[in-house]
């Protein structure tokens, strides 16, 4: 089994591409290793030192780490996955089922035409875009023009999310969806 590396715009992150399905259809992150005890892999990426966070994505997993050099904790991370794929095992606990967008999401039911509109770009432009990078954007909520997103993997911490956010999305969604006003991470 061969997993290619990929640099990230976030130079606190890596991208780990095992060449297999990680989460099909799905995304999800964790924090902390307390946060990932429905994912047997991210439970033993945060037994490596130094790692603060995983993300996975429909075919990557975007590691995180708070210190220490990539050179010192790559090889215990790619045996970390190259053991799990090994094993066959599930990559969920009971696969139990992921919501593609987190819960809690927020807006006037006036607003469900324009948060369709809103979630239809992300899903078709951005989120494909932050994807090679190792990331995830989605929708959170839309309140007075104000567009609420929650940025994962990569996308969380980067220096250049701001201008991600501000030049790129912002941009975007007030292009189509002229009720936008900003842009916000959430």
């Amino acid at each position: 089994m061969f997993i290619q590396t990929e640099a990230t715009p976030n130079p606190a992150t890596l991208k780990f591409i095992p060449g297999k399905p990680v989460l099909p259809g799905s995304t999800r992150e964790y924090r902390a290793a307390e946060e990932a005890g429905d994912c047997a892999l991210a439970q033993q990426l945060f037994t490596v030192s130094g790692v603060s966070g995983v993300f996975l994505g429909q075919d990557f997993i975007t590691v995180s780490k708070s210190d220490g050099e990539w050179q010192h904790l790559k090889p215990a991370i790619l045996g970390h996955i190259m053991d799990h794929y090994l094993s066959n095992s599930p990559m969920l606990v009971g696969e139990k089922p992921i919501n593609v967008t987190d819960s809690g999401e927020f807006f006037d039911e006036s607003d469900k035409a324009i948060v369709g509109t809103i979630k239809e770009l992300l899903e078709t432009r951005v989120r494909p875009a932050v994807a090679q990078d190792g990331g995830d954007i989605t929708f959170h909520g839309f309140k007075e023009g104000v567009v609420f997103l929650n940025m994962k993997g990569s996308c969380a911490g980067c220096p250049s999310s701001t201008a991600t956010l501000k030049h790129g999305i912002e941009n975007l969604l007030r292009h189509f969806v002229p009720e936008v006003t900003e842009v916000r991470p959430v």
